[in-house]
């Protein structure tokens, strides 16, 4: 009797992901495999049993954003990750490059990141006015991450990268949602991948078929790049930590009508 329920729930979770899925069509990639993708997330469900009780609604808005982008859960070019009583999508690093490639208006011949460990030699460099990166790292290297680097080399011969610093990868860690989730804590160095590949994906012009997949994109994509919002957030942290004796009264005085100063220049002249 349980087997006939799990076969019917199946069924039913199956038939709901098919409704959904031909209910927005026209938003997804137009070389979409409809069937396989359902095919996959039965796959997914199975394999993995403790995502069952997120419920129909967490998993169904879950799967739907790696439909919209055409990526495959199965395949881990995307994940849906269990944290506290929440489900939260993450695009992997196989996903972000294989969307860049797709999607770039300037056809690219490869795009990676690579993780910078102590011990290798990790150099930015200008020849003949263009930047470029010079890498050589030490072979099997396990030691420290001290940074990451992601390069975009296009079939036209242009390139363009970005890199980070440790301390750069982890303030985009601590201001994303789930900074403690179990892909930052298993997965960090490939996270790490994932965060400066997204953030040089904001400097490669990317043409998507829909709204819906741009959105399902960036989403994710803005919380853990947007450098406002890591500024945001170290300000949020520190902000009652600094200790400081009160100024004098003239000081006080002298610095008001400095930024009074400043606040009228800047004023339209009708206001002035």
């Amino acid at each position: 009797m349980a087997g006939n329920t799990q076969i019917e729930e199946k069924k039913s979770f199956s038939l709901a992901l098919t409704e959904k899925l031909d209910s927005v069509q026209e938003a997804l990639p137009k070389d979409f495999n409809k069937a396989r993708f359902v095919q996959n997330a039965i796959a997914l469900l199975n394999d993995n049993p403790a995502l069952k009780k997120y419920g129909q609604s967490q998993l169904m808005a879950g799967l739907m954003k790696g439909a919209y982008l055409g990526l495959d859960f199965y395949s881990k070019e995307c994940y849906l990750i269990p944290y506290g009583d929440q489900l939260n999508y993450q695009t992997d690093y196989r996903g972000a490059k294989k969307l860049a490639k797709k999607y770039s208006i300037r056809p690219i011949k490869d795009i990676y990141a690579k993780l910078v460990r102590e011990g290798d030699d990790f150099q930015e460099r200008i020849m003949n006015g263009e930047q470029t990166v010079y890498f050589n790292p030490k072979p099997f290297n396990d030691g420290k991450i001290i940074g990451a680097f992601a390069v975009c080399q296009y079939q036209d011969g242009g390139l363009i990268y970005d890199a980070m610093s440790l301390a750069d990868l982890e303030n985009t860690r601590k201001s994303s949602k789930a900074s403690n989730s179990p892909a930052w804590k298993n997965f960090t160095g490939e996270m790490y991948k994932k965060t400066v590949l997204h953030r040089l994906c904001k400097h490669i012009e990317l043409d998507f078929e829909s709204p819906a997949q741009r959105s399902a994109f960036t989403a994710e994509m803005e919380i853990e790049t947007d450098t406002e919002k890591i500024v945001e957030a170290e300000i949020a942290e520190n902000a009652n930590q600094v200790e400081f004796e009160p100024a004098e009264g003239e000081v006080v005085e002298a610095e008001a009508k400095e930024v009074q100063a400043v606040a009228d220049e800047d004023l339209p002249d009708f206001m002035k």
